[in-house]
């Protein structure tokens, strides 16, 4: 069991989770400039964004880097500054840290080790576009980066095809039509909002159905960092299209579908298979005579 009480008067090092804006400086907190004006050293994401947000408030501090490429050295060299007494802000590019960010694994590493962690709260880009997605915001789950490859990303939507609450995803531009079709043939047509440029000048919001979003990416060059949320899964029945996509294929399309999608042959016989409730070897061999055929 571990208790900890963040504001007892203890002699030892602090870890502070202080969020930064996600696109407006003004949306940064008092507290939040405080604790960073206030702590021995800043960790950053990266260390030349930070600096950009420590100069526009004049603050004068130390900084470390501390990203995915680094977290095992650089952690190790934190935990020890947290040994000695030292305070630190861990801080990500924008918003909190430790959301979809390594910073995740030194809070792990902190708590099991005995340091306090105070979190010190402000703007996330997830809650930012779900309160203004018009979508329900009683239960939803945040879903963060979705699996980039395909046989990942078609597993984790197979996954989640059937939660009830909104969903929230985090993409970037180069992927985000990918993964709306992704989207669209794993849960059929529902409704959804991309949410980018949060609190800058040219924030966006886009709500529609995923046909109508599809079109939309389709238009034009697509920019910013994307904040993905979509609609839980009704109850309803749902189309044809979205549940036996496959039934106008021949078992031969089928299988070569799932190997344009990034699959091994002996990986899409597998799916094609358990999509028709057949037996992996009756989808083997018809797909091997008809290719013999050929």
């Amino acid at each position: 069991m571990n208790i900890q009480r963040s504001f007892a008067q203890e002699e030892t090092g602090v870890l502070y989770l202080v969020a930064t804006p996600i696109g407006n400086l003004d949306d940064i907190t008092v507290r939040c400039l405080e604790t960073l004006r206030a702590v021995d050293v800043i960790a950053c994401e990266d260390t030349r964004q930070t600096r950009k947000l420590l100069n526009h408030f004049q603050i004068e501090k130390r900084t470390v880097s501390y990203h995915e490429h680094n977290k095992e050295a650089s952690g190790q060299g934190l935990l020890q500054w947290l040994a000695e007494g030292k305070r630190i802000a861990l801080v990500s590019d924008a918003g909190l840290p430790a959301i979809s960010d390594p910073g995740a694994d030194l809070v792990r590493d902190a708590v099991a080790a005995g340091y306090p962690v105070v979190p010190v709260p402000g703007a996330n880009a997830a809650l930012t576009a779900l309160i203004a997605s018009g979508l329900p915001t009683d239960r939803f789950v945040f879903c963060g980066f979705i699996g980039r490859e395909n046989k990942e990303r078609r597993e984790e939507l197979e996954r989640l095809k059937r939660y009830p609450e909104t969903l929230i995803f985090y993409e970037a531009p180069h992927r985000i039509a990918k993964t709306i079709a992704a989207m669209r043939e794993a849960w059929g047509n529902r409704r959804a909002v991309l949410a980018r440029e949060l609190t800058k000048r040219y924030e966006e919001f886009v709500r529609g159905t995923f046909d109508e979003l599809l079109e939309w990416l389709d238009s034009g060059e697509v920019r910013g960092e994307f904040c993905v949320i979509v609609e839980g899964y009704t109850g309803a029945v749902e189309t044809e299209e979205a549940v036996d996509w496959w039934q106008q294929m021949s078992v031969v399309g089928h299988v070569d579908h799932y190997c344009e999608q990034g699959l091994s042959k002996k990986e899409a016989i597998k799916q094609a298979a358990d999509d028709r409730g057949l037996p992996k070897r009756d989808v083997y061999n018809e797909y091997h005579r008809d290719q013999e055929a050929e």
